[in-house]
């Protein structure tokens, strides 16, 4: 590392300059010009490449590791550190965001069916739901989604510039009309009175659906919603320019990255989708 220092600023200054100020002999400096790159370096060369181009592909959204699990190469946990470090290869932080809904405190409440078993053994069997407030240097945007737990694939989402009831009642209408669920699909959200609405539970009905509800104020209960909203602020970042903007990128991350390519740790990280698509290989092969 320290000789490939050198030759990178060889052009800069002088190569006696730079052995003396790094610890090396000129002779050692020659030596190792003339023998060429070792395997190891040529392999840390290779290997570092190859994590510049995900990190960039995924557009700085992975950590060390999601990102270790996307090389074609296996390397190791320190290995994989020390080269983000060396390259400045900085993941965006999460950070805490405040609730958005508010429970209509007479309106009737569904139990906590989901009981946080945040598992599912097939596809359409169990989606969580909720909103979240984005906020663009127009104004706030609302933005409701419904995940499987199954893949954690967003099934539906609708953003909007209002907390009407039809914001969570379109997204689950957008659901149903992707994934084509049979009847009995569990449900779950918070108390907020979007949920609670004649709309929504109506809705929920029709469907054929089962409703479970967070306890009061309780997160936990909605882990996996808290948990997706806070990754897409983290990689997306905090604030749009405008609602026109906010609408494409999120558009562009749910449909397009989220879904199709982003890798998930509690699905083995894969993608949602590659996620779903294995398992109905693996079903048919099986059938």
């Amino acid at each position: 590392m320290t000789y490939q220092l050198i030759e990178a600023e060889e052009a800069n200054h002088q190569v006696t300059t730079l052995c003396r100020t790094l610890g090396v002999s000129r002779s050692g400096y020659y030596d190792w010009r003339k023998r060429g790159p070792s395997k190891r370096e040529l392999a840390n060369q290779k290997l570092t490449a190859e994590v510049c181009a995900v990190f960039k592909e995924h557009k700085g959204r992975l950590g060390e590791p999601r990102l270790r699990s996307q090389l074609s190469t296996p390397a190791s946990k320190k290995r994989v550190a020390r080269i983000m470090r060396d390259n400045g290869l900085m993941a965006r932080k999460r950070r805490r965001f405040v609730q958005t809904t508010v429970a209509d405190e007479k309106a009737p409440k569904a139990p906590n069916v989901l009981d946080r078993n945040f598992t599912a053994v097939t596809p359409n069997k169990a989606w969580v739901g909720d909103i979240t407030h984005i906020p663009t240097r127009e104004g706030w945007l609302y933005l409701a989604v419904l995940i499987d737990l199954f893949s954690r694939a967003v099934v539906g989402w609708k953003l909007s510039e209002s907390l009407e009831a039809d914001i969570v009642v379109d997204t689950l209408q957008q659901a149903v009309t992707r994934r084509q669920p049979q009847a009995g699909v569990l449900v779950h959200v918070d108390r907020g009175s979007q949920y609670t609405s004649v709309d929504h539970v109506a809705a929920i009905k029709r469907h054929g659906m089962v409703l479970s509800m967070s306890r009061k104020g309780n997160c936990w209960d909605n882990a996996v919603a808290e948990s997706f909203f806070s990754t897409l602020k983290m990689e997306l970042g905090l604030v749009h320019d405008s609602g026109a903007e906010a609408r494409r990128a999120i558009g562009v991350y749910i449909e397009r990255y989220y879904n199709r390519n982003r890798p998930h740790s509690t699905i083995g990280n894969m993608s949602p989708l590659d996620y779903e698509h294995n398992f109905r290989s693996a079903s048919k092969l099986t059938a």
